[in-house]
């Protein structure tokens, strides 16, 4: 497949780019500073401002999919205009683990102990989620990582879940970037969350 990473310098788009490259896919990595973007054979690197609906659309033309890593800083809408500029059927996500269920009803970022200064950024994922399931005009999907995402090993193991928090037998929910990746792209290459959210860990 052809595929687009937005957010591509980043860890989350960096492992997404490694892991995409290293299945055979053709990845068009893009970043505001390219140069950032790791030197991996089957990669294209080249400079992009999601910020920019026309000009990303002119990029990302001619991809089977598009998997954004970015911030959110971009809105939904914006990056939404972009693919629908450019006829991509597919948006795949790198979300956050705040809205995703404790307990019926209850979210994470509404346990108590949810750091005040995490807010504004969960808040934003939050509302990026609400907004694409307001689309049924582009095949989208929503990937929650674990509560603590973190740069480790590569295991190839994860256990999936959908709208509540994946956690071990110690209480625990986290996950490489490296096993997110993997997810990420078992996910593009075998969709089993059309215009839906899922999340993973171990």
């Amino acid at each position: 497949m052809k595929i687009a990473v937005l957010g591509a310098s980043g860890r989350a788009g960096s492992e997404i780019t490694r892991e995409a490259a290293a299945r055979g896919h053709q990845v068009l990595a893009l970043a505001r500073n390219p140069e950032k973007i790791p030197a991996i054979d089957g990669v294209v690197a080249k400079a992009g401002d999601a910020a920019d609906p026309e000009a990303l659309a002119a990029l990302i033309a001619g991809s089977d999919a598009v998997i954004s890593a970015l911030h959110f800083d971009v809105s939904a809408e914006t990056l939404l205009s972009a693919i629908r500029k450019a006829g991509v059927p597919r948006l795949l996500v790198t979300g956050g683990a705040a809205s995703l269920e404790v307990a019926p009803g209850v979210r994470v970022i509404d346990s108590p102990d949810f750091p005040e200064e995490w807010k504004p950024f969960a808040l934003g994922g939050i509302t990026f989620l609400d907004a694409l399931r307001q689309v049924d005009d582009v095949d989208w999907t929503f990937f929650s990582p674990a509560a603590l995402i973190f740069e480790g090993p590569r295991t190839g193991s994860y256990r999936p879940g959908t709208d509540q928090l994946v956690t071990d037998d110690s209480g625990e929910s986290k996950i490489s970037f490296a096993d997110y990746a993997i997810a990420m792209v078992d996910e593009l290459e075998a969709p089993k969350h059309s215009r839906a959210r899922f999340t993973a860990a171990y």
